[in-house]
């Protein structure tokens, strides 16, 4: 299972890389998209949105279920990632094949920095993923 030490995780098995400034990548754990299966729509409805820590920012459809995705921070989404798009012909499987890469799901910009210290590291989302 890959669990890249430069993440903070959550316990909902959602991911956050912090970039410039307060602007941070989030997407779903490769243990996550393990356990939906093949991912064949993702729907953020929440662009624009300032949205609380835990706050539902979106779904992942897979062939298996649905699954609600959730904010590891506080903050406004502001981009959501037009490659996993059902819209156009893109392609939500790159949340399977990239998770940590090419098939981030949004960028948000963060309303509190220090709740980031709240989340997992890459060892205790391990342990916790077992």
């Amino acid at each position: 299972m890959n669990v890249p030490s430069d993440l903070k995780y959550t316990k909902d098995h959602e991911w956050i890389r912090v970039e410039a400034g307060n602007v941070a990548t989030v997407g779903i754990t490769d243990f996550a998209q393990g356990e939906l299966g093949e991912v064949v729509y993702v729907e953020v409805e929440t662009v624009g949105d300032l949205l609380n820590k835990e706050d539902i920012f979106g779904t992942v459809e897979a062939v298996k279920t649905t699954s609600d995705l959730f904010m590891p921070v506080s903050g406004k989404v502001i981009d959501f990632n037009n490659a996993i798009a059902e819209t156009g012909g893109d392609d939500p499987t790159l949340v399977n094949s990239d998770p940590y890469g090419a098939g981030w799901i949004i960028k948000v910009e963060l309303s509190d920095p220090t709740e980031l210290d709240d989340l997992l590291d890459a060892a205790a989302y391990s342990a916790l993923i077992g």
